[in-house]
């Protein structure tokens, strides 16, 4: 993009930013809503909300490596019954035989064999906000060569993990006998998904729904990520709109130097730590009006659909990218959040 002019479906505004202005569940039997679980209705975009806290320096390093620079789609899900995170070799053997099953169309068969599908269940205990909070959990699918599957490398096809990050008073208002993991991420095939989350489902009377983004949600990640330290940040924060009633679909890219981004953020936010509504607003026309005034565009009649930041990226079908390991406890905070506000 040059000179601030379309060029094919798309507008890129690249290096705008060097001067910036200073100022509830489905039908099921097991689990109903008996109305919001948390001090403040998660329904509703709260008034303020903290930074995202740093990872505990005690977190192991190569696990956190695996989740960060993949795709992973979310996904909401009412608690578990009679789930135990004592038994998670059981489940992967149960849900191995079940995957068989499926892909025998109902023919169960062992699951090490032929097929050369192999489950493994872990829990992820550095994944929570606080002792309260239930350990995380893996799933894991891989492959293995049907010619000789002892010899064979495992190749891992698909990956999946419940979690509940500072979820302190859901877990005090559960009913007896459930597990609150109301956020769940995948990354792999959706026909892996679908029977994963069949046999959930029907084992702990579950329900799992696609976890979407709203715009407003999108405003407080970006500001929130910007907000946040990190020793070293070199990648742009990028905003992705979306202009609506046009025949052809068109999209606006506007990346702002990181510098930049949290500089302006400094002088909106007043609370160290803490970040209100009325901040994201001030944050968000601040941007908008040095675009408008550099290119013409008036950014509030879009939609915005992606933020990108040094932290992670989020879209708004439910899309997340985690890039920052000390801030990936800080992000699941909110994703939670946005869980358990959909299960309500």
């Amino acid at each position: 993009m040059a000179g601030g002019r379309p060029a094919g479906s798309a507008i890129e505004m690249e290096g705008a930013m060097r001067t910036l202005p200073s100022s509830g569940r489905p039908s099921g039997t097991g689990w109903q809503s008996r109305g919001p679980l948390f001090g403040r209705n998660y329904g509703l975009s709260p008034g303020s909300r903290l930074l995202p806290p740093r990872c505990q320096e005690n977190a192991d390093p190569q696990k956190m490596a695996f989740l960060l620079r993949k795709q992973w789609t979310l996904y909401s899900v009412s608690p578990l019954y009679k789930f135990s995170s004592a038994d998670l070799k059981d489940y992967a053997r149960m849900l191995g035989v079940f995957i068989a099953a499926e892909k025998r169309k109902g023919l169960a068969v062992d699951v090490d064999g032929e097929l050369g599908v192999k489950v493994a269940m872990s829990g992820l205990p550095e994944l929570r906000g606080s002792e309260q909070d239930p350990a995380a959990v893996l799933v894991q699918l891989s492959l293995r060569s049907s010619v000789s599957p002892k010899n064979s490398e495992e190749k891992l096809i698909w990956s999946g993990w419940f979690c509940c990050v500072a979820g302190d008073d859901l877990l005090e208002n559960l009913p007896e006998n459930f597990t609150c993991l109301p956020l769940f991420l995948v990354n792999g095939a959706e026909s892996y998904t679908a029977i994963v989350g069949s046999w959930f489902q029907k084992t702990f009377d579950c329900c799992f729904r696609r976890l979407a983004i709203s715009p407003l949600n999108l405003t407080w990640m970006a500001a929130m990520w910007t907000g946040c330290k990190v020793d070293k940040n070199t990648a742009a924060t990028e905003l992705l709109f979306s202009v609506p009633h046009l025949p052809q679909p068109l999209d606006i890219s506007y990346a702002i130097h990181p510098e930049d981004a949290k500089a302006l953020w400094d002088t909106v936010q007043k609370t160290p730590g803490e970040i209100t509504q009325e901040e994201v607003d001030v944050f968000m026309e601040c941007l908008y009006s040095h675009f408008h005034r550099h290119f013409k565009i008036h950014l509030s009649a879009t939609k915005l659909v992606k933020v990108s930041t040094g932290i992670a990226s989020a879209h708004c079908d439910g899309i997340i990218k985690f890039l920052q390991s000390q801030y990936l406890i800080g992000v699941l905070m909110l994703l939670t959040e946005l869980a358990i506000s959909q299960i309500q």
